[in-house]
C-alpha cells in the first residue's frame, strides 16, 4: 500500500468511528422528565439548596431549597436572562424558611412545560 493510500484508509477509519461514537452518544440521551402536578402544585426535580430569589428580575435572595423535588405554583417567562434551556423562565415557590419567591428554571432538572403561566 503507498503512502497516500494508507493515509486515506486511516483518515476514512477515524470518520466512521467518529460518526459511530456520535450517533451513539446522541441516540442514548434523554429528555428530562416533566414536573407533575398534585393537587394545585407542581412538583420538579431541583437542585438541593437552590437559591429562591424576591423577584425573577432581582439578585436579592430569599432563600434556598432543600428539598428535593419541590413544589411550585406557577412559571413566569419574561424575568432575568440565565441562560439554559428556557432562558428566561422563573418558576414561584415558597422556600424552606416560609418566605415566597422565585426559583431559576436552571436549578430544575424537570421539564417545566407542564407548569401553568402565572
Amino acid at each position: 500500500m503507498t503512502l497516500i493510500r494508507k493515509a486515506l484508509a486511516l483518515g476514512a477509519a477515524t470518520v466512521t468511528a467518529g460518526a459511530a461514537l456520535t450517533l451513539t452518544t446522541a441516540g442514548s440521551a434523554q429528555a428530562a422528565n416533566p414536573c407533575w402536578r398534585d393537587g394545585s402544585v407542581y412538583y420538579c426535580n431541583n437542585a438541593t439548596g437552590a437559591k429562591v430569589y424576591a423577584g425573577a428580575n432581582t439578585n436579592e435572595v430569599v432563600g434556598r431549597m432543600y428539598s428535593n423535588p419541590s413544589w411550585f405554583v406557577c412559571k413566569f417567562d419574561g424575568g432575568q436572562n440565565h441562560g439554559g434551556p428556557h432562558p428566561n423562565r422563573w418558576l414561584y415557590t415558597q422556600a424552606d424558611n416560609g418566605r415566597w419567591g422565585w426559583m431559576s428554571d436552571n436549578d430544575i432538572a424537570s421539564e417545566t412545560n407542564p407548569v401553568p403561566s402565572c
